[in-house]
């Protein structure tokens, strides 16, 4: 969800220093990320997917479909719903896109946030403020 800076990716998670730290130098190491010095005073990086990282979006896909499937009730919704840029139509679960049928690269996808999402979001970068 566009996520960069490690205090953001915390917010989100809930993770503690030290795990995002461990996981993103893993992630780092094995090539899926790779890091950006946005500040030189305090040194401070953003995490970016390489092109390894951003092939591994369809089995994000596949795991969202398998989570929306199984893990929710109809009634609540998606939390993210995309559009495909290529028809400008619902993207709906991947891999292909339900409207015109073309595979669904990242690139390719608008996300827009459910105002229930949205707002857990916004809380939970709140909270995340007034916790430091």
């Amino acid at each position: 969800m566009r996520m960069h800076r490690f205090e953001e990716i915390q917010a989100q998670t809930g993770g503690t220093p030290q795990m995002i730290a461990t996981r993103l130098k893993k992630l780092e190491a094995d090539g899926l990320v790779r890091r950006r010095a946005y500040s030189k005073r305090p040194l401070r990086y953003e995490y970016h997917l390489t092109e390894k990282g951003e092939a591994f979006h369809p089995v994000i896909l596949a795991l969202r479909a398998w989570g929306e499937t199984w893990c929710k009730s109809p009634k609540e919704g998606r939390a993210v719903n995309y559009t495909h840029s290529t028809c400008g139509k619902p993207a709906g679960l991947g891999p292909v896109c339900e409207s015109c049928g073309k595979p669904l690269r990242r690139e390719d996808l608008i996300a827009e946030r459910a105002p229930k999402y949205q707002s857990e979001r916004e809380a939970r970068w709140e909270a995340f403020k007034a916790s430091r």
